[in-house]
């Protein structure tokens, strides 16, 4: 039985080597953020005050702070003496978690949920879109192989959703 002599030559447009090759931070970081971007997303577009609303809050929190403490410990970008402005957003993900959790408690969900609804987008969409800027490891993780095309259509498709979810209810950023 003869062989067909054609071959694919393709590089795969997504690889997890960069990831694993990369300094344990960054893989906590990582193994930390992603379910938290899943995760949150559930909790903005589902109902509020749930039993099971409070369980998966409480376990998006301790994602979140996993995530912030463990950038400290990454230092890529090194600016001023291993850290860099994405640190400050460490800074400000820790004070907005213990205050989104001070509000849920004293009872000002109106707070609480500006807080949070701040957390997810500062702290995850837009923090993570920088995250596939070229020379970084999740840009090597999503693009290997990849042309520019393939890029600008995936921001435009990530573009696309976050304006979705914006217009979600008519106009509410967030389910009640």
């Amino acid at each position: 039985m003869a062989e067909r002599g054609i071959e694919f030559n393709r590089m795969p447009l997504m690889t997890l080597e960069p990831l694993l090759d990369a300094p344990l931070a960054v893989q906590i970081h990582v193994a930390a953020v992603t379910p938290a971007a899943l995760l949150g997303a559930h909790l903005l577009l589902r109902p509020k005050g749930t039993p099971l609303h409070r369980l998966l809050g409480r376990i998006w929190m301790a994602l979140m702070v996993v995530t912030a403490v463990s950038s400290f410990f990454i230092h890529q970008i090194n600016l001023f003496y291993g850290f860099s402005p994405i640190h400050l957003l460490s800074i400000a993900t820790l004070f907005g978690s213990w205050n989104a959790i001070a509000a849920a408690r004293r009872g000002d969900i109106r707070q609480h949920k500006r807080i949070v609804t701040g957390l997810y987008f500062g702290g995850i969409v837009v923090a993570g879109l920088f995250t596939f800027v070229p020379g970084r490891i999740m840009h090597a993780v999503a693009f290997t192989g990849a042309e520019w095309p393939a890029v600008l259509i995936a921001a435009l498709i990530g573009s696309i959703l976050v304006a979705i979810v914006l217009r979600r209810g008519r106009g509410r950023l967030v389910a009640r």
